[in-house]
């Protein structure tokens, strides 16, 4: 009878909390920006935020120096209807997204506003970032989560995506999350469908510690001027395996993506081989991407790639090697000698415009 009791009191205590969680949920995203404009990335974790509940505020962190952090303010207050407030810190603390700064802006913001939840995207900004902000505040975070079936229920993959587990988070606010932006897609949204604009407000940097900066400090930016769409967010995506044998064939498939209007992608044995830098890689250590069309060339279809591309719309895969696990998950196979592919693919297909 005791243990009857103590469950019923149990489960009133838990209906009540999560009653309460719902009615007071409020959301804070932690954004990146650049070049005045807000990271389509960070859109999607806005779009993640809008399926915690139906009531659900939504601020949005901004944070850097100079101009561009500003215009990219103004541009985040109209982008979306559901952004209540754009947070801007702005301090040459900011001026690049080391982990140790940002943590103790969060953990300053957080104290102050009291969120129920704080979301970033599972690429480098959001894993570098919010595992140290969550031990600043002493919560669990829960990554790479693909679906949200309530403020504190949450699906993500196991055994590189092979599995989907149901993550039920029970502990103290806030509940931090890092959400995969490919599974939560940002629908076309009208310019003036939220007149007005969210407002913007400077957070208060006086009380943060100016031992912030922590051990570790900004050396330099190595990209890539290319001309192709990110490789995160692109429709099209065109990738090469360690079948290609060299750097310099490698250009193969990079001449294809500029006649496609693609991204490039690799496999990490490619990338392990030099041929390409690890930021194109593509897979569970590397980018996840979801676009419209994937092109695999010469790609076997290891369980690590599978999980960081399995997701797209349409796949095509190219392989000599008919037995290739690619094949299974692609929806256009073709058993063939990429070298003599590629080149008929370059000849027949028309100049981008």
């Amino acid at each position: 009878m005791a243990s009857r009791l103590l469950l019923q009191n149990l489960s009133k205590r838990h209906l009540l909390r999560s009653t309460f969680a719902s009615r007071s949920a409020s959301t804070l995203v932690l954004a990146e920006h650049e070049g005045g404009l807000i990271k389509a990335q960070s859109l999607s974790a806005v779009v993640a935020a809008n399926s915690l509940s139906q009531d659900n505020p939504v601020s949005l962190l901004l944070a850097g120096s100079g101009s561009s952090l500003h215009q990219a303010a103004e541009k985040a207050a109209t982008c979306h209807p559901s952004i209540s407030q754009v947070l801007v810190a702005d301090s040459e603390k900011f001026a690049y997204p080391l982990a140790e700064p940002w943590a103790k802006l969060i953990q300053l913001v957080q104290l102050k506003g009291d969120y129920s939840h704080v979301i970033a995207t599972s690429d480098s900004f959001g894993k570098n970032i919010l595992p140290r902000a969550a031990a600043l505040l002493d919560v669990s975070p829960v990554t790479d989560v693909v679906d949200i079936n309530g403020p504190r229920q949450f699906i993500r993959p196991i055994y590189a995506g092979n599995a989907l587990c149901t993550v039920r988070y029970t502990g103290a606010n806030p509940c931090m999350l890092t959400v995969r932006s490919t599974s939560f897609p940002v629908p076309p949204i009208s310019v003036d469908s939220k007149s007005g604009g969210a407002s913007i407000s400077e957070v208060d940097l006086s009380t943060l510690d100016e031992d912030s900066v922590g051990k570790s400090r900004f050396m330099k930016l190595s990209s890539q001027d290319t001309g192709r769409p990110d490789l995160g967010s692109a429709k099209i995506v065109v990738t090469g395996g360690r079948a290609l044998k060299s750097a310099e064939n490698f250009k193969m498939i990079e001449k294809l993506a500029e006649k496609l209007g693609a991204a490039v992608g690799a496999t990490r044995a490619a990338v392990d081989a030099g041929f390409v830098p690890n930021d194109l890689q593509v897979g569970q250590t590397g980018k996840i991407v979801a676009p419209e069309l994937y092109m695999a060339f010469g790609v076997s279809g290891a369980i690590q790639h599978l999980a960081g591309m399995k997701d797209s719309k349409i796949i095509v895969a190219v392989n000599k090697d008919s037995d290739a696990p690619i094949f299974q998950v692609a929806d256009y196979g073709l058993v063939g000698d990429l070298f003599e592919v590629i080149p008929e693919l370059l000849e027949k297909l028309p100049e981008k415009k």
